[in-house]
């Protein structure tokens, strides 16, 4: 009888627990949860209802607490945040997807021309298109000439882009028809010449000259490109990104593919600064949704460090008399500011070397006046100057790098800086970290590879996959794994107002996250660059993985 009435006890206990269970849309269980939250704390499990996290906690509480369809299983694997890159084209990646070659990790200019040839075999078109030459990688490390292009494509435009996007080649084709000579100049950029004529070789502003008379892509074009970008960033664990400077109709585009369900990536359009998008956009205010926000204008205040365009306090130790290129005057950046200031947008102005960057602060400086929550930025912060450092601390200027480039530029920067430059400022993660508390980290791609995992090692390890250089390229700059992860997670939410929608897995928040069997508190360079991204979720629904 005493068995009985127990029996009985069980079933109304068990009865009684299924009727209290809260009943939501998707339970993560069996896992080790990095929720990325103030304390940085570790969870076993977490329910999702509506999208959002309702609960995170240990696996009973959470089973105790809520039933699910959907149980999923993460076999003792490592839950984080999606990764978020602060810094990126993401766009242009896909546009780079449908029309460019790809010249990323060539060896000269000879396996360009091959590359080059293959592909206007393959595609055709009005124009030959090329991107991610980098002539710091050749034996013979200056840069090429158009004499092999005119051979092979006398009748056809070439112009291929530098990996940093800051120089282009040509051959006489496109020079002809862009009205380049000799004779030509641009303010903010340059044509390089020799034995009297111009080389093919455009340096940023001068690329304009060029670049303008390329044709756009077709609206189905752009609309495949995006989606292809979306796709390899959901491989990559990516679920949110910062796109780096956009035009009305690509975001007005973005925005319709949103609404319709086609594109779920979390996108952070920052505008070009035409006076169509001021008018568009920045007079009305920003613009905040659960996958849009437009509230950043994007300038340029110099060039980049491997074309020697970045604007140097002194001259290039490897080019003297050059200390790089100014984009623009005082005046420019004051009336957009100002614009930016009055509508309540933040600005985020490319700055690399250490002028550029004193130049930007003291702009800033102007409008901002003390600490504030405008959340204005500079993108790269690369080189500083000593002097300058705590000017990110008076003003709350948020300082947005990207890892990678340190590993990519350590083999040729001390040539370009000298080493006292190079170790009194350059790639100082950590000491821009001090300033405010914080920074955003990107990967700039498709400057840099799409991989936030790179991103990971690049601020931690501070070497190549090779492991050079021994100890790592200026390490005590590195950051540590806890705020490595925080720069590629919460970190870039609040860089665009979105700390309290997303960055971390928090009741609440979106449940935007990434399964690795992998973990990256622990792992080791070699471990974490062979990570697998075994799913990647946004609001709770799997957009990658099996």
């Amino acid at each position: 009888m005493r068995k009985e009435w127990l029996f009985v006890l069980f079933v109304l206990l068990l009865m009684n627990s299924c009727v209290n269970r809260k009943p939501v849309d998707l339970i993560v269980t069996n896992a080790t949860v990095y929720t990325v939250d103030n304390t940085f704390s570790k969870v076993e499990s977490f329910a999702v209802v509506n999208g959002k996290i309702a609960a995170t906690g240990t696996a009973t509480d959470i089973l105790a607490k809520y039933t699910s369809e959907n149980i999923l299983d993460a076999e003792e694997k490592y839950v984080y945040p999606g990764f978020n890159d602060a810094h990126c084209h993401f766009n242009g990646y896909g546009e780079n997807l449908m029309q460019y070659a790809d010249l990323r990790g060539t060896s000269g200019p000879d396996e360009i021309y091959s590359v080059i040839r293959a592909h206007h075999e393959k595609f055709g078109g009005e124009w030959l298109l090329g991107r991610s030459w980098d002539q710091n990688d050749w034996q013979a490390a200056g840069f090429p000439d158009k004499t092999k292009l005119d051979e092979l494509f006398p009748e056809t435009p070439v112009y291929l882009v530098r990996v940093d996007g800051h120089a282009g080649w040509c051959n006489s084709k496109a020079l002809e028809l862009a009205g380049i000579t000799v004779a030509t100049k641009v303010a903010g950029g340059m044509v390089e010449i020799k034995n009297g004529e111009p080389t093919g070789i455009l340096i940023d502003n001068a690329m304009g000259l060029v670049s303008r008379l390329i044709p756009d892509s077709s609206r189905e074009q752009q609309k495949k490109g995006l989606l292809e970008a979306q796709k390899s960033c959901f491989t990559a664990g990516l679920t949110s990104v910062t796109d780096c400077g956009l035009g009305k109709n690509t975001i007005l585009l973005i925005k319709e593919m949103q609404n319709g369900g086609e594109l779920k990536m979390r996108i952070n359009a920052m505008l070009n600064p035409t006076e169509e998008n001021f008018e568009f956009f920045v007079k009305d205010g920003p613009e905040k949704n659960e996958r849009l926000v437009v509230s950043t204008i994007k300038l340029f205040a110099d060039g980049a460090l491997g074309s020697r365009g970045a604007l140097l306090l002194k001259d290039y130790s490897d080019d003297p008399g050059n200390s790089g290129i100014q984009i623009e005057g005082q005046e420019y950046y004051d009336r957009i500011c100002q614009l930016a200031y009055d509508n309540h947008f933040a600005v985020a102005t490319h700055a690399i070397g250490d002028s550029a960057n004193r130049l930007v602060l003291n702009t800033y400086a102007r409008f901002l006046k003390e600490k504030n929550d405008r959340r204005w930025r500079i993108e790269h912060a690369q080189i500083i100057d000593s002097d300058d450092f705590e000017k990110f601390a008076r003003y709350s200027i948020v300082p947005s790098v990207q890892a990678t480039h340190a590993t990519s530029d350590m083999y040729w920067a001390g040539d370009r800086l000298g080493e006292k430059r190079l170790k009194n400022g350059a790639y100082a993660y950590q000491t821009l970290l001090k300033q405010n508390g914080w920074l955003p980290n990107g990967t700039d791609f498709p400057v840099e590879r799409i991989e936030p995992l790179f991103t990971f090692c690049a601020s931690v390890f501070r070497t190549d996959p090779s492991g050079w250089p021994e100890g790592g390229f200026l390490k005590e700059e590195g950051l540590s794994r806890e705020q490595a992860l925080r720069s590629m997670t919460i970190w870039p939410a609040k860089a665009s107002f979105e700390e309290n929608e997303k960055g971390s897995l928090e009741p609440g928040k979106w449940a935007d996250f990434v399964i690795l069997d992998t973990d990256l508190m622990t792992a080791d360079q070699g471990e974490v660059l062979k990570a697998k991204i075994e799913s990647t979720w946004i609001a709770g629904e799997k957009v990658f993985g099996n």
